[in-house]
């Protein structure tokens, strides 16, 4: 970070995100929007830059904005109910992970049954999607 003032276009800068995306944050009440100077733009603090930073990094691990807010509003010591939703977020990363084998093993048939050669005429995979009998 430089010594200039945090504008809204410097922060989204220096975090790697849209402004659009810092404005979304403050619509939603993720982020606090600073007063205006009379004389001048906005100037946000390290806080919400740490704050952005914090969000992002819990959306890369899977966690929706609803489960951010969540997880702002506990805080740092309430350990207990932060693990708790980790470990709710960790059962859906399951649940997923179940439904993406399925959805590749049923590929994988389809896609064996197309080598296969033995359906001159139509095409396996066309059929099965046309006919929804996955």
């Amino acid at each position: 970070m430089t010594n200039k003032p945090l504008t809204i276009g410097r922060l989204a800068r220096t975090l790697g995100v849209n402004v659009e995306t810092v404005r979304y944050y403050q619509r939603v009440g993720l982020v606090n929007e600073p007063d205006r100077p009379l004389s001048g733009y906005r100037v946000y603090s390290m806080e919400v830059a740490d704050r952005i930073r914090f969000i992002k990094r819990a959306q890369r691990l899977g966690f929706s904005l609803r489960e951010i807010a969540k997880l702002l509003e506990l805080g740092d010591g309430h350990c207990d109910d932060v693990r708790e939703q980790a470990e709710k977020r960790r059962e859906q990363i399951d649940a997923q992970i179940s439904d993406l084998e399925a959805m590749r093993s049923a590929l994988d048939r389809l896609i064996e049954e197309c080598q296969t050669g033995k359906h001159r005429g139509h095409c396996p995979i066309v059929e099965t999607l046309a006919n929804s009998t996955l």
